[in-house]
């Protein structure tokens, strides 16, 4: 975890990331076109709030060095 990153928002991260090579392992196992496309939609909704979370991670890691 960087320095100034709220512990939470790592976590959240994580969890995205993790909920995302699931559902992308999902996809692959797909055993319909509509099973695999849903696995792959929550993967790609779950990469954007992961890519949301980088944000405010670095939005925090920015806040943190400004106080300094």
């Amino acid at each position: 975890m960087s320095e100034g990153e709220d512990p939470t928002t790592q976590e959240l991260r994580l969890d995205q990331l993790k909920r995302e090579r699931a559902e992308r392992e999902a996809a692959e196992q797909g055993v319909s076109p509509d099973d695999t496309g849903q696995h792959e939609a929550r993967a790609a909704k779950a990469g954007y709030l992961r890519a949301k979370l980088e944000e405010r991670a670095e939005a925090e890691r920015r806040a943190a060095s400004e106080d300094d």
